[in-house]
């Protein structure tokens, strides 16, 4: 039995819509919650990882930043050439 799975561009574009507002959604509570809780979040990351406490500010901005980027790669710029498509 062979199963064909296929997706128009509505479809993939619906897909890509629907990705980018769940991965800001998540930057955005990241953000939010490393901003709101910095103190409790650094003593939790620090005792878990071994990391020192003065360069976990500089991981969570690198961290950010990297995840920005990718959402804006991988999901973002696909859906508005897509979107410009239709």
């Amino acid at each position: 039995m062979e199963i064909e799975a296929t997706m128009d561009i509505n479809e993939i574009t619906t897909f890509l819509g629907w990705c980018t507002a769940l991965n800001v959604c998540f930057l955005a509570f990241a953000a939010i919650f490393l901003f709101l809780f910095n103190g409790f979040t650094i003593n939790i990351h620090s005792k878990l990882t071994g990391v020192s406490v003065a360069e976990l500010p500089t991981l969570y901005f690198s961290y950010m930043a990297n995840y920005k980027i990718a959402v804006i790669i991988f999901n973002l710029v696909p859906y508005l050439a897509l979107k410009l498509m239709i």
